[in-house]
C-alpha cells in the first residue's frame, strides 16, 4: 500500500513552532503582511517579537519587515508560484535583510527544504544555504527558531516516497 502524499502546511508547521518558541519573546505570525517600503508580501509564516504589533507601518496595512527575523515559504505549485518563492521573494528578503528564509519546497528534488541566511541587502542575495530533503529533516541553526526542526512530520513524505 503506498503512503499518500501529504502536503507541508504552514497550518501545521506554526503549530509546532509556536509550541518551540513558547518561552521565547517571539511569536509565529501567519496572515499578516510584511511592508518594506512599497513593497507588500503575504508570507505563509513569519516570526517576529511578540510585541511586533509596536512595528505595525503607519497606514497599518502590516508590519514593517525590519521587525521580521524568519520568514518561511511553503513552494507554491505553477511556474509562476515556483518562480516567486524561489526567486522573487528570495532576492526581496536578502534586499529587507530578512535573517533566515525557509523554502519548503515539494518541485525541488522530491521535496526539500532549503535554510537561507547572512543577508546581503546591497546584493539582494544570501550568503549561506543549507539544503536537505524532506526525509531527512532540517535543523535550524540560527535565529528565534533556532533548534527547531522542519521534518517529514511537517512536511510529510518526499514526492517519490
Amino acid at each position: 500500500m503506498s503512503r499518500r502524499h501529504k502536503t507541508p502546511s504552514p497550518y501545521r508547521l506554526r503549530d509546532r513552532l509556536v509550541l518551540h518558541l513558547a518561552q521565547s519573546e517571539f511569536a509565529a505570525w501567519q496572515d499578516t503582511n510584511v511592508i518594506r517600503r512599497r513593497k507588500v508580501w503575504i508570507p505563509d509564516l513569519f516570526v517576529a517579537r511578540e510585541d511586533a504589533e509596536e512595528h505595525v507601518t503607519e497606514d497599518g496595512l502590516g508590519i514593517d519587515a525590519s521587525a521580521v527575523r524568519l520568514i518561511v515559504e511553503v513552494v507554491s505549485p505553477g511556474s509562476d508560484g515556483i518562480t516567486r518563492d524561489r526567486t522573487r521573494k528570495r532576492r526581496e528578503y536578502a534586499r529587507a535583510g530578512i535573517p533566515v528564509y525557509v523554502l519548503i519546497d515539494d518541485f525541488d528534488e522530491g521535496g526539500t527544504i532549503t535554510v537561507l541566511s547572512s543577508p546581503d541587502p546591497e546584493a539582494a542575495v544570501y550568503a549561506d544555504e543549507v539544503r536537505a530533503a524532506y526525509r531527512a529533516g532540517l535543523t535550524l541553526s540560527d535565529g528565534p527558531a533556532k533548534g527547531f526542526t522542519i521534518g517529514e512530520e511537517i512536511t510529510g513524505p518526499g514526492r517519490a516516497d
